[in-house]
């Protein structure tokens, strides 16, 4: 079960860095004039995965990633994997659940105006190619 429990918290780790790093991308993109930061499905997904983080934070509900990975480790030795020690701490902090609600609140303020300010193009149909006639991005 540390195995899938492992699998789980790289899956955890994959997302925050899709929901931490696409805002990056999408700044750094919209300064560097990348069209792949436009692509309608990437920024409601991104918009989506925070929007649901807030969700779940204001509703008081637990992540479910997290609560699945704690049942997988549930009964296993106190020792922990090379994954279990980095990873989680790069993700877990020891910090009341009002800040964590707080920053999340913010985060996807930061990316609700980044949605308006730099808006996606549902005219990109893959990621940096998009549909217009003569277009060759």
């Amino acid at each position: 079960m540390t195995l899938l429990a492992d699998i789980i918290l790289v899956t955890h780790f994959l997302f925050v860095a899709f929901v931490v790093g696409g805002l990056a991308a999408i700044w750094i993109g919209a300064a560097l004039k990348w069209a792949s930061i436009r692509n309608f499905w990437f920024r409601a997904a991104h918009l989506g995965a925070i929007g649901f983080v807030l969700a779940e934070s204001l509703v008081g509900i637990l992540c479910p990633l997290t609560v699945l990975e704690d049942a997988l480790r549930q009964g296993v030795r106190p020792e922990s994997s090379f994954i279990q020690r980095w990873v989680g701490r790069l993700l877990y902090y020891d910090l009341p659940e009002r800040v964590f609600t707080i920053v999340y609140l913010l985060f996807a303020l930061a990316v609700a105006l980044t949605f308006i300010y730099i808006r996606p193009d549902r005219r990109t149909n893959h990621i940096g190619r998009t549909g217009r006639p003569g277009s060759s991005s």
